[in-house]
């Protein structure tokens, strides 16, 4: 998806089951990011950057997301070590990653697999796309100041 396409309606399941959908972010702004794999090093610094600046992202009118292919159980896990306070998308069956366009074939050490690209969308009040970063352009260190800079 780019820039002024209009999000999904529907997200996903959360780590607890719930359904997520676009409608209960209306008139606030929603960072919907993408990450490959729950307790893994780059994805727990991006996930504790966003949470380490979680406040100021609520003061500035954004909700978060978090989503990746893992399972609602390993989310929960992912969750409750590292205290984050955003619902994390359980994508087995990687509706959202494919409807997004961040599921695509990865190379690592030769071997080609598919898998998540770390991607995070900026969502309008509306549901539309307002922007999009880029595999490249995240910093995992400190992706939650990243945002706060937008």
């Amino acid at each position: 998806m780019n820039i002024g396409d209009k999000a999904p309606e529907i997200l996903g399941l959360d780590e607890n089951g719930t359904e997520i959908r676009l409608e209960q972010f209306r008139g606030q702004k929603l960072v919907l990011y993408f990450y490959p794999k729950d307790n893994t090093g780059g994805c727990t610094a991006e996930a504790c950057s966003i949470r380490d600046n979680y406040s100021e992202l609520r003061k500035k009118g954004y909700a978060v997301v978090g989503v990746s292919v893992d399972s609602a159980a390993s989310h929960q896990k992912f969750k409750a070590k590292h205290e984050l306070p955003f619902p994390l998308i359980a994508d087995t069956e990687h509706n959202l990653v494919e409807q997004m366009g961040v599921w695509a074939e990865k190379s690592m050490y030769g071997r080609k697999y598919f898998g998540t690209l770390r991607t995070t969308f900026i969502i309008s009040e509306e549901g539309i796309i307002e922007n999009v970063i880029q595999p490249k352009q995240i910093k995992t260190k400190t992706h939650g100041e990243q945002l706060l800079a937008l």
